[in-house]
């Protein structure tokens, strides 16, 4: 990702001074949950002041989609609910409904960022600018009356005499409510540092453990590495232990100087991070999910035997189905892979070579050393616990007057626009409640 305008951090020189108060709520952190917690909030008469450790709002915002902000998903409330894993579907439910993609996006529509779909169920602004969402959800939150102070981080959060109490570098801001959306610590250059976990601990919270999601894997293989800048755009990708799939996915992939990125391998990664090194799942990957492997199977077979004096990896590559054909060099790694000579006559290979350049294809295996960790990551597997969350409202079952939106919260779901909604609707969900 490539953050988009003037750096993140704070200015040199004193510190910013704090808005006086008082305040009915204070929201940390200045994301999409955050900014679009505090318009709700303030919609609804809250004095709210928004405290932001960088220089400016949106700043994960302005980095996502590489500048251009897949801000929602196609996808309607039930199927975007099973794409979660199931605990974090069920807690999500009811923020959903509170703001649904739909929703959303009518609501960026009436902010002057009006939508547009595009492949893999992806909603984009029509500009293809992070900046404009990010300028909308900061010009909908100070036009409800929201204050927003940047360049002032949160160090600390605790009780006050029944209320709670934000310690800053610019003093103290006491407040009967706190909104806790400082994020995770996926891609920590936006100011995402995992600042939060600690406070909730704090608090007497639980806190999941946190590894980074949606990060390229690393292969250590090194014909997987010599593809570099090779995509497959159909291919089903699975993490498999024990002969039982853990995750599965079908979309592209694309072959890297470290391993494997793309959204297949990306939505499966944190299952490598989750299991210890000595457990890790292997990935499994077809790269013609469109034919069954008998299917598969007889094409390439057939290919073979009208056209024996072709070079084997050149029939191995027309076979797949429901697609183009496979990329010429991947055609000849597939087939190094399987221990036969990419130039070879197809004619020429035997029963048990064929046998072995159609599990290349169908159910290529490869080990994977981990993801490329939370730089890279585009959010946080693990985070604060849901059943100490109220779903309808985001509030702290531990804390009166905490909610806690976003990224902090124990939700991640693939990409495609999922993490920012679930963000937009804990924060709505939140903003309703205060």
């Amino acid at each position: 990702m490539a953050v988009e305008g003037p750096p993140t951090e704070a200015p040199p020189g004193p510190a910013p001074r704090l808005p006086p108060g008082p305040f009915d709520v204070v929201v940390l952190g200045g994301g999409a949950a955050g900014l679009w917690c505090a318009g709700t909030a303030a919609a609804r008469g809250r004095r709210v002041l928004l405290l932001e450790k960088n220089r400016r709002v949106g700043v994960k915002v302005l980095a996502s989609g590489g500048g251009h902000c897949n801000v929602t998903t196609t996808l309607g409330v039930a199927a975007l609910l099973d794409a979660f894993p199931r605990p974090q579907g069920r807690f999500l439910a009811a923020s959903m409904r509170a703001l649904s993609p739909a929703d959303l996006r009518r609501a960026l529509d009436g902010l002057g960022v009006p939508t547009e779909e595009g492949p893999l169920e992806k909603v984009w602004p029509v500009s293809m600018r992070a900046r404009d969402v990010a300028d909308a959800l900061l010009r909908r939150a100070t036009a409800a009356g929201v204050v927003v102070a940047t360049g002032v981080p949160a160090v600390d959060l605790v009780r006050d005499a029944g209320a709670l109490r934000v310690r800053t570098s610019s003093g103290d801001v006491v407040a009967p409510r706190v909104v806790v959306a400082v994020g995770g610590r996926s891609y920590p250059k936006t100011g995402t540092t995992g600042d939060g976990y600690p406070w909730m601990e704090a608090f007497g919270h639980r806190v999941t453990r946190c590894v980074p999601a949606l990060a390229p894997l690393v292969v250590e293989t090194p014909w997987v590495r010599a593809l570099a800048g090779i995509a497959e755009a159909g291919a089903r990708v699975r993490a498999v232990r024990d002969g039982k799939t853990l995750a599965e996915r079908t979309r592209p992939v694309l072959f890297t100087h470290t391993g494997l990125s793309g959204p297949g391998p990306m939505d499966v990664s944190r299952w490598f991070e989750l299991a210890a090194p000595w457990s890790r799942p292997t990935l499994e990957i077809d790269l013609s999910p469109a034919a069954s492997e008998d299917a598969f199977r007889a094409a390439f077979l057939a290919r073979v035997a009208a056209a024996p004096a072709e070079p084997v990896a050149r029939l191995l590559a027309a076979s797949t189905h429901g697609g183009p054909d496979l990329p010429a060099r991947l055609g000849e790694s597939l087939c190094e892979h399987a221990g036969v000579a990419p130039k070879r006559r197809a004619g020429e290979t035997s029963k048990a070579e064929r046998h072995a350049l159609v599990l290349a294809v169908k159910r290529l295996t490869l080990p994977v050393a981990g993801s490329r960790g939370y730089d890279f990551a585009e959010v946080t597997a693990g985070g604060v616990a849901l059943d100490e969350v109220d779903p309808a409202t985001m509030a702290s079952r531990v804390v009166p007057g905490l909610h806690v939106v976003g990224e902090i919260l124990d939700v991640d779901g693939p990409i495609g626009g999922l993490n920012f909604q679930a963000a937009f609707a804990t924060g709505e969900a939140a903003g309703r409640a205060l």
